[in-house]
């Protein structure tokens, strides 16, 4: 199976990078099965209109991938939630996992949570919310010898 990066450099040999932001599931190297999503993350990442952006492409080693300890969400839950929320605002917090597989928390996401951080609806209500939403996958791989899984195969670049 093929996963996508967006990135805006060619990323042939992923790494570990601990991000100057909180993202959903830590810090890591993330990717998705979604093509499109990689190139939507690549095009945010442009600064300049001289600059390049890249869908990077890897296959994914599905046997090596089930010899790792894997944290998997298949829909937004009430486990997901806390866990997302965790890596989001809790200072510190880090996870024992070496991949995280679920939804992404996109920008409509974050509205919903907004209005759960804000006390507007509860956690069931969120819940339902967000199961309303066609939610993009990704993937964390959380430690170094979770990369063994991935193979760089290509990196497309974006026609801006």
């Amino acid at each position: 199976m093929n996963i996508y990066h967006g990135s805006i450099e060619i990323v042939a040999s992923p790494e570990i990078r601990i991000p100057n932001r909180s993202l959903d599931y830590g810090a890591g190297f993330y990717a998705t099965t979604s093509y499109q999503q990689a190139e939507d993350w690549a095009r945010r990442r442009l600064y300049r209109q001289t600059q390049k952006a890249f869908v990077n492409i890897y296959e994914l080693n599905e046997e090596v991938l089930s010899t790792f300890n894997i944290l998997k969400f298949n829909e937004p839950t009430d486990e997901w939630l806390e866990f997302v929320m965790q890596n989001r605002t809790r200072v510190g917090f880090t996870h024992d996992y070496d991949v995280v597989y679920g939804p992404v928390a996109n920008d409509k996401v974050y509205a919903a949570f907004a209005l759960y951080e804000g006390g507007l609806i509860d956690k069931q209500m969120l819940i339902a919310e967000l199961k309303t939403y066609t939610l993009v996958d990704q993937y964390l791989f959380h430690t170094e010898k979770s990369l063994q899984a991935i193979s760089f195969l290509e990196a497309k670049e974006i026609s801006l």
